[in-house]
């Protein structure tokens, strides 16, 4: 009878652990599936949702450069008190009390700097391009994560079900040598094993259960949501390049953390004309307008326009000037030789998250030999134990070595499906188009628009 029961229990353990489709809470409503997730950690993660507030910062740079182009209106206005009081012979002493007051309006515009402006326009607009790229990792590094939890999920889940399965085939097999003993079959020694090892599944299912605490914590942290019931999920493989020199080269044109690096080279290098600028002159032109009264008599009333044209020559500024200029080329240098950082680290991140997937994959075959023969393995030693040809240890190591096979074909499954949105993570092609999700798409440029040729108002374009 134990026998039968115990094969029921295997048959329907090993089918949890092929499939991995566990109900995390037992609810009655519709299962959360991997894509589900993932449109849920697109469009409430925090992170990303912080990356997406800092390119709004970075897109107000573009219109800080264009400003450049616009002119510069001051008003000024003044009111005081004036006395003036005087003492002529024969004519007694006089006093004049006046309010003099007024006001100005100067309008300043700059007509030519060397280029400076239109090179600050060009610098920000690069790094607002940098910045779309930067965003693009971040949606892929969030989705990466989000995948890799769910998985986590699904892996600590099944994996705490099969040690309280063993916990309770150890109970049963702890029951059964104890009436053993009480009939003179078994020794002490018998009785003694099989307490010790359930005593250590109960260990194992213990931390399987506070590994499984911390997936759902870390599931939270990134979906936004508790895990209720989690469908099975599949590898994306069909999304991936055939091969991996294939996957390797769509990395190094596609990958946003090497392209946001090419926009920061670009950037920096501008960034040095934009230094150099300072060194030349400038061409501008002011004009005033003036209002005044009470000026020297009361009611009196004067008013001056006036149009300057100014050229500035900078002779020498004690050095700074040339420093930032030196500064710039060393810092466009740096950023040169971080783009090709960028591109071995990519290249290296392709390679191990391809060998990943490869090695699940003969895992999961490695696994599955494994179940089936430790299965074989298990049921033979106990018929023999039944004729004494083996032991009580013998059926316990038998069961530990079965126990561990299911875990490890888990494990490998859950292995298989992140590795395979790692590899895809790689080449830069994780994102919600490649994986279809039923979310709506942020424009990263529609807020640059709404702000780039703006000349007035504090107001954001979504209203604060």
């Amino acid at each position: 009878m134990l026998l039968r029961t115990t094969r029921a229990r295997r048959s329907g353990v090993a089918m949890l652990a092929l499939i991995v489709s566990i109900g995390v809470s037992g609810t009655s409503q519709a299962a959360e599936t991997l894509e589900s997730a993932l449109a849920k950690a697109y469009g409430a993660n925090p992170t990303l949702n912080a990356q997406r507030a800092s390119l709004r910062v970075t897109n107000e740079n573009v219109p800080q450069a264009l400003s450049g182009y616009r002119p510069r209106v001051t008003g000024s206005a003044d009111i005081g008190a004036s006395l003036l009081e005087s003492q002529t012979p024969g004519f007694g002493t006089r006093q004049l009390r006046t309010a003099p007051r007024g006001g100005a309006i100067q309008v300043d515009q700059t007509l030519w700097n060397a280029g400076r402006t239109g090179n600050a326009v060009s610098q920000a607009e690069s790094l607002v391009l940098a910045g779309r790229e930067n965003l693009r990792a971040a949606e892929q590094n969030v989705l990466l994560d989000a995948a890799t939890a769910y998985m986590n999920v699904l892996r600590d889940t099944a994996i705490l079900n099969l040690n309280n399965n063993n916990v309770e085939v150890l109970e049963e097999q702890l029951r059964q040598t104890r009436d053993r003993f009480n009939v003179g079959e078994v020794t002490r020694t018998d009785v003694a094993q099989s307490e010790a090892r359930l005593a250590s599944s109960r260990s194992q299912a213990a931390l399987a259960q506070s590994n499984l605490k911390s997936s759902l914590g870390r599931y939270r942290q990134i979906v936004g949501v508790q895990p209720r019931q989690l469908a099975p999920a599949r590898p994306i493989e069909r999304t991936l390049p055939r091969s991996l020199d294939e996957a390797a080269r769509v990395s190094q044109s596609r990958h946003p953390t090497i392209t946001a690096a090419l926009h920061n080279v670009d950037a920096a290098d501008i960034g040095v004309k934009v230094a150099e600028a300072e060194l030349y002159p400038s061409l501008g032109v002011s004009a005033t307008l003036s209002q005044r009264y009470d000026t020297q008599a009361v009611d009196d009333r004067r008013t001056s326009a006036t149009v300057v044209g100014r050229l500035t020559v900078p002779i020498y500024e004690g050095g700074q000037t040339y420093s930032r200029t030196r500064q710039a080329k060393e810092l466009a240098g740096q950023r040169r030789l971080e783009a090709d950082i960028a591109r071995e680290q990519i290249r290296a991140t392709v390679v191990a998250a391809w060998g990943s997937l490869e090695a699940s994959k003969a895992q999961i075959n490695a696994a599955q030999a494994q179940v089936q023969a430790a299965e074989t393995a298990l049921s033979g030693v106990r018929e023999e134990a039944k004729v004494g040809q083996r032991t009580t240890l013998d059926v316990l190591n038998a069961q530990q070595e079965l126990l561990s096979a299911r875990s490890s074909l888990v494990t490998a499954q859950r292995d298989r499906v992140v590795a395979s949105y790692t590899v895809l993570s790689a080449v830069g092609a994780l994102n919600a188009d490649t994986l279809g999700l039923k979310v709506t798409r942020h424009d990263s440029r529609l807020h640059y628009e709404q702000v780039r040729d703006k000349w007035i108002g504090v107001q954001t374009p979504d209203g604060r």
